[in-house]
């Protein structure tokens, strides 16, 4: 049986990127690998933090939780070259989908202005047949709706009065995590940053206690699956959308 074709690398002909999370830690599991090969090419990268990660240490009361996850997010985030970082401030453990997650992804895409936006995968099973958390599969949801979203001027015009103009220039959305794959993008050579921007996330380690594992080895094997996908030494994937084809239109449009 023939081995399937290589996966193709995701377009990198665009300048900035709005990467939306659930939790802190989220993007590091991968993604942040990529990050870093995308700000060392020139390119602005932006945090979005749905919660601040307070339900995420079981030792550790929320109130004091939040601001420890808060820091170490924005630690592991300079790690890959991104220096804003924000967060919508949502419970964590019980983000809900719905309008008001949209419009709030949606004001930060029209404030950013992203020609790419990353998200964690949705589907109910993770890769490998886990079940996947319900914030997870709430704000990817969201994310990928608010990418049209922020297109569209009469859906939440009132984000205009804010001055925030519709944006139609989102080209993908690109998912990490996801059970099918369409792209790649080549991090041979950045995994080490992004070994360091989840290494920065301390004390959530040391708060796993017996469920601790070896960053470096982890990311390692995972990126060199997923490189061996694309043919190359180290890969992050992504399921990704295009909203703004390249090219003309996939059918004939000569006499409409």
């Amino acid at each position: 049986m023939p081995l399937p074709p290589p996966l193709p690398p995701l377009p990198e002909d665009w300048e900035r990127a709005l990467c939306v999370a659930a939790h802190p830690d989220d993007l590091e599991y991968g993604t942040a690998s990529a990050v870093a090969r995308w700000t060392a090419q020139g390119k602005q990268v932006t945090y979005l933090l749905a919660t601040r990660g307070e339900a995420g240490i079981d030792a550790l009361d929320p109130i004091r939780a939040a601001p420890l996850r808060e820091e170490e997010e924005r630690s592991g985030a300079r790690e890959v070259g991104v220096d804003v970082v924000e967060f919508l401030d949502y419970r964590d453990g019980v983000v809900e989908f719905g309008l008001p997650l949209r419009r709030d992804i949606t004001r930060a895409i029209r404030r950013h202005r992203p020609q790419v936006v990353v998200g964690g995968a949705y589907e109910e099973r993770m890769v490998g047949g886990m079940p996947n958390q319900a914030d997870h599969r709430s704000v990817g949801l969201a994310t990928l709706d608010a990418a049209r979203d922020a297109g569209n001027r009469w859906i939440f015009p009132e984000l205009a009065e804010e001055g925030l103009a519709h944006w139609p220039g989102v080209r993908y959305v690109c998912f990490a995590g996801a059970p099918q794959p369409t792209h790649g993008v080549d991090v041979t050579g950045y995994l080490d940053r992004g070994i360091a921007s989840l290494q920065a996330h301390r004390a959530y380690m040391e708060g796993l206690g017996d469920a601790a594992f070896d960053v470096g080895g982890f990311l390692g094997w995972i990126a060199a699956a997923s490189g061996a996908a694309m043919g190359v030494d180290e890969a992050v994937l992504f399921d990704v959308y295009t909203l703004i084809p390249d090219g003309p239109p996939p059918w004939d449009a000569s006499g409409v």
